[in-house]
């Protein structure tokens, strides 16, 4: 059976209680939160729409790009959700929260590349609490009934659905997922993004089976990686690495290094391969 089509959905259709204004209207770096999110989940999903309230669809914030009104108002993301699957019933939808200021495109080609079709979705476990993230997360076709079995029951909480689903889980992300829902919040993001220390320079080197998949010995590049663990993760959505992290040991600047050390601008970092034979 083919995998079935992945299609994009941001979730713009919160009240934005707690930040007091809108916050897919917020800007970074000269980009609205909205327009941000649909560029990122435009370039990994073969189509990509934003979800709304049906009181949205005329507002110029939204109404530039191809919506999807909610049909059962009041409930939240999973009405999104709902509706997404409604529309396009055959495709999976990569559900992603519009307020994730620090999220890269590698964090969702790597959802993306390590999707289960066979489980009900393929999610994030937080970095803060080990449960599903449901708003960086691709539910597949067969979660619709899952979904209006769980809107039908009176439930609204699409991590809790994904709680007690048959769901894939993948290692956090750092701050790849860290939301911003107050102004504080918003302040502190917009400060650390126009931080130089915020994107680091690094030095990856390879040796063995890693820089025959690389295709390279070594590569300079930026990274908003804080750690090793978290390089490994951008390279692998870079490149074709089949080996786990469990299999490599890992270099920073000569001596070897623990996977969570921090990470600075001008490090060289070098994943160590098993020996072969050894």
């Amino acid at each position: 059976m083919p995998t079935p089509p992945l299609y994009g959905l941001v979730l713009a259709g919160g009240l934005s209680q707690r930040m007091r204004t809108d916050k897919a209207a917020l800007e970074y770096q000269g980009r609205t939160q909205l327009e941000r999110a649909f560029t990122l989940v435009s370039q990994v999903c073969e189509q990509a729409f934003v979800s709304v309230r049906a009181d949205q669809q005329d507002d110029p914030v939204r109404a530039r790009f191809p919506t999807i009104a909610d049909e059962q108002p009041g409930l939240g993301p999973i009405a999104g959700i709902a509706a997404a699957q409604a529309r396009y019933p055959h495709a999976a939808w990569l559900v992603l929260a519009c307020d994730l200021p620090f999220l890269e495109v590698t964090t969702l080609e790597y959802l993306r590349e390590h999707r289960d079709p066979a489980q009900l979705a393929t999610a994030f476990r937080s970095a803060h609490d080990d449960l599903p993230e449901p708003l960086c997360a691709i539910w597949e076709p067969a979660s619709r009934a899952a979904v209006a079995a769980w809107i039908a029951a009176g439930k609204q909480c699409p991590r809790k659905l994904l709680i007690n689903s048959p769901v894939r889980l993948l290692d956090p992300q750092g701050r790849a997922l860290d939301n911003v829902n107050t102004p504080d919040e918003f302040a502190e993001a917009a400060s650390a993004l126009q931080s130089p220390a915020s994107r680091k320079t690094l030095r990856v080197q390879y040796f063995a089976l890693l820089r025959e998949q690389a295709g390279r010995s070594e590569e300079t590049l930026e990274s908003m990686a804080e750690t090793p663990a978290m390089l490994y993760r951008e390279l692998q959505a870079r490149h074709p690495f089949r080996l786990q992290r469990e299999q490599l040991r890992v270099a920073v600047n000569t001596e070897f290094s623990d996977w969570q050390a921090p990470l600075k601008t001008g490090d060289t970092v070098v994943f160590i391969p098993p020996v072969a034979g050894g």
